[in-house]
């Protein structure tokens, strides 16, 4: 009984080390696509305290592509194809 409860232990202790690794993921992904994408839609010299329209749909199909390559990227990886 007490190797079932140490058992316990370490597994809950490699899940808690699993979503913290997923949690640190999720962060650089977002870091990473917020810099991205506001490095190609935001012009340097900001002339208004909003986004205008273009910024917008920049800032919009900029995000999509990033995860709609993100996601390609991790079934690739998932199913150990290689790509196409």
């Amino acid at each position: 009984m007490a190797g079932n409860n140490q058992a316990s232990a370490v597994d809950k202790e490699q899940i808690f080390g699993m979503a913290e690794k997923e949690m640190e993921y999720r962060v650089e992904l977002f870091n990473k696509l917020t810099h991205t994408c506001f490095n190609k839609c935001i012009e340097k010299r900001y002339k208004e305290s909003e986004l205008n329209m273009g910024e917008n749909s920049c800032i919009d199909r900029c995000v999509s592509k990033y995860w709609q390559v993100t996601n390609l990227i991790g079934q690739l990886l998932g199913s150990n194809r290689p790509p196409m």
